[in-house]
């Protein structure tokens, strides 16, 4: 069942401001548009181009918290809505014009305890803390866009 992304947001630098946005462009070589993390640098993987968590999963673990903590403190790059993200490497999904690769689990850091003590370990079952993706076809991607699991 496609699911709808209901977040977009990007970093310009590690630990910098998250930046949220309506829409981006997502690219082979630059993940999501002035995204530090997404720009494929010679000799190194791109594994991590975008990082994507499901609200169900950040509803769940802020429950087992007890407190309310905004989506973007998690700093993932997309928040989606209605679609049970894969837990396979592998398997692709379509949002909006875009096609991104599942290539693992986005395990919660240590940066989780500064946000709120407890965090981390809520978001640890379960890949909670959302998937890591690589760009397989760029596209341009906004808030609504649906989420769709290929087969």
């Amino acid at each position: 069942m496609p699911g709808r992304l209901i977040g977009i947001a990007r970093k310009d630098r590690p630990r910098g401001t998250v930046e949220l946005l309506d829409r981006a462009a997502i690219g082979v070589e630059t993940g999501i548009a002035g995204d530090f993390r997404g720009a494929v640098r010679p000799g190194r993987s791109n594994r991590r181009q975008i990082t994507i968590m499901a609200a169900e999963d950040w509803s769940a673990a802020l429950a087992e918290l007890g407190q309310p903590v905004s989506w973007e403190c998690r700093r993932a790059n997309l928040l989606s809505e209605g679609v049970e993200l894969p837990r396979q490497p592998g398997v692709r999904l379509r949002i909006g014009g875009a096609l991104v690769e599942i290539t693992g689990e986005c395990d919660p850091c240590s940066r989780m305890e500064e946000v709120a003590v407890g965090l981390k370990a809520a978001l640890t079952p379960a890949w909670r803390g959302g998937r890591t993706a690589r760009v397989i076809e760029g596209g341009l991607i906004a808030l609504g866009a649906i989420i769709e699991v290929e087969t």
